[in-house]
């Protein structure tokens, strides 16, 4: 048996969906359990949903005291399920916040093999599936708990079930009702998630299509009025729920304070030129870079067949929106990288042109050796080669991805060649995000002190001394979720007062002398626990934070200037 057939048998059925999925998970896994809590939208995002538990108000989104009116809830409720079912709230284990965009992973790499199977061969949609679920970028939102990996799968399910009604809609046996639930369902959930982008990315889509093929039958079977209707059913309590109780406020602030600056400038200094995002293609699809030119080729030549040309306007008019927006980030066309994916399986129904082989493997090559030197890189701006072995071993599975693969495409081995670059990668992933980036010990600022005061008996949760912990000078988010969120924020003097209180206090170096005067002036003395150096890499900033106690409250159980 060929290996095509082998493709092909694995990929009927349910069962190309479930390995596509299986693909995203190991994928996702290894970073969502290795690496602690990121700055800065992570942590936001992870506080905000622990604060709904904690006070029990699952219709405000709050980050402290302060709203955070920029997103709408599902990702919050959806982050607070998997906490009280996996942990407990006052643990703050960050892993169980980011399950949900595991299984947006894992639901996206699916959806894609199913959807790719209505106009492909079962292994071709196997394929298809796998390679946006092993692909970097969306491995890598499937360890952060925000919005995206879960905004992913939604849409890449709405537009499978899409392709699927398009596709069969001049066929004896069109979709039926579930094929329609799933696209309304997937359509709602990227709503609740992440507002307008999912609309967004079909409606334009729907316009592209009609434009097209100038007909505009199929979309009848859409069942736009009990679908429009289950929108409403989904998303209507807690837009009503959240205007009452906020009188307005968070719809003002989400699309005037957040939507509007992105689409009229660079809002926060995210801002590139249009191209940007084809520009980091070759990387963020890795390892299935070496079929990207085949690709776009097999997508032009056979962009009559319905289904390449549901691809090509899935992807084509969203693209050069997000091209157009002046604020971009890596991940904004992750809801399209689905497309990317039919388009490059197309590419396996023939082996590619000569062009196209040595386009791949070169472009394989490059991204490889860009990964390869992340490590290398990241342990010399940071002088610690404690990780050294396992960038080693990263460097040297990538390279051996982007060999193996390109070797093997140049011959024509397109099957092989995705298969060969796939394990390897996969396993270069892992090891990245497993191995190198915890052993990076300066960027682990926050864990590293919360770990610290922890040791030292200086927790207030743990019962030994009074809270909450006074912050001065340094004002990560991430340190608010490991401490908790009556943290407070403040500087040299309000760290003295905590002092004076009973209270620990976490002082920045750059804050250090106005604390300590500010203990003269209140004739309070305070002893010193730990001091831990570190990189903000959110600002670039080197800080050290130093632990402080009350006189007379726990010691520490390591020298002050231990660097942990």
């Amino acid at each position: 048996m060929s290996l095509e057939d082998r493709l092909d048998a694995f990929g009927r059925g349910w069962r190309g969906p479930a390995l596509a999925a299986a693909v995203a998970l190991a994928a996702g896994l290894p970073g969502l359990l290795a690496l602690p809590p990121l700055d800065r939208d992570e942590a936001r995002f992870a506080e905000a949903s622990a604060q709904m538990l904690e006070s029990g108000d699952f219709v405000s989104i709050h980050f402290q005291g302060q709203p955070r009116f920029k997103k709408p809830v599902g990702v919050y409720w959806l982050q607070a399920a998997a906490v009280s079912t996996l942990s407990h709230v006052e643990d703050r284990d960050i892993w169980a916040y980011r399950v949900p965009s595991l299984i947006g992973a894992m639901l996206a790499a699916a959806a894609c093999a199913w959807g790719a199977a209505a106009f492909l061969a079962p292994g071709a949609a196997l394929a298809a599936g796998s390679m946006l679920g092993a692909s970097f970028i969306l491995a890598t939102e499937a360890g952060i708990a925000a919005t995206d990996g879960v905004l992913c799968g939604a849409v890449t399910l709405a537009m499978a079930a899409m392709a699927r009604i398009y596709v069969r809609a001049d066929q004896p046996c069109p979709a039926g009702w579930p094929t329609r639930t799933l696209f309304w369902a997937g359509l709602s959930l990227a709503v609740l998630v992440k507002g307008p982008i999912g609309p967004m990315v079909a409606l334009l889509a729907m316009v592209a299509l009609v434009a097209w093929d100038r007909r505009a039958a199929w979309l009848g079977r859409m069942g736009w009025g009990w679908g429009l209707i289950l929108m409403a059913v989904v998303i209507g309590p807690w837009a009503m729920a959240i205007t009452v109780a906020t009188d307005g406020a968070f719809w003002s602030a989400a699309v005037g304070g957040d939507l509007a600056p992105k689409l009229a400038g660079s809002a926060e200094g995210h801002g590139a030129p249009p191209g940007y995002y084809g520009l980091l293609v070759p990387l963020l699809i890795f390892p299935a870079t070496l079929l990207l030119p085949a690709g776009l080729v097999a997508g032009w030549r056979a962009r009559a067949e319905p289904g390449v040309r549901f691809a090509l306007c899935w992807l084509v008019p969203a693209w050069l929106v997000f091209e157009a927006v002046p604020t971009k980030l890596v991940h904004y066309t992750l809801p399209l990288y689905g497309a990317v994916a039919w388009l490059m399986a197309c590419a396996l129904a023939r082996p590619p042109g000569r062009i196209a082989a040595w386009s791949g493997a070169a472009l394989s090559l490059l991204a490889a050796c860009a990964f390869a030197a992340v490590g290398p890189l990241a342990m010399s701006s940071l002088g610690d080669w404690s990780g050294a072995g396992w960038a080693l071993l990263a460097g040297a599975l990538f390279l051996g991805a982007g060999g193996a693969g390109a070797a093997l495409i140049l011959r024509r081995r397109s099957r092989r060649a995705l298969l060969v670059a796939g394990a390897l990668a996969l396993a270069g992933h892992a090891v990245l995000a497993a191995g190198v980036a915890p052993a990076l010990g300066p960027l682990w600022l926050t864990d590293r002190t919360a770990d610290a005061l922890a040791e030292s008996g200086g927790d207030p949760r743990d019962g030994i001394v009074s809270g909450p912990v006074t912050v001065a000078g340094f004002a990560e988010p991430s340190l608010v979720f490991l401490l908790g969120a009556d943290t407070r924020l403040g500087d040299g003097s309000d760290a003295a007062e905590a002092i004076a209180q009973g209270r620990p206090a976490i002082v920045e170096s750059r804050d250090d002398a106005a604390f300590r005067n500010a203990l003269v002036a209140q004739a309070t003395r305070a002893r010193i626990v730990a001091a831990i150096p570190g990189l903000d890499y959110s600002n670039g900033r080197h800080d050290i934070l130093r632990i402080y106690l009350p006189l007379g409250a726990a010691t520490a159980p390591h020298p002050p200037d231990a660097k942990r």
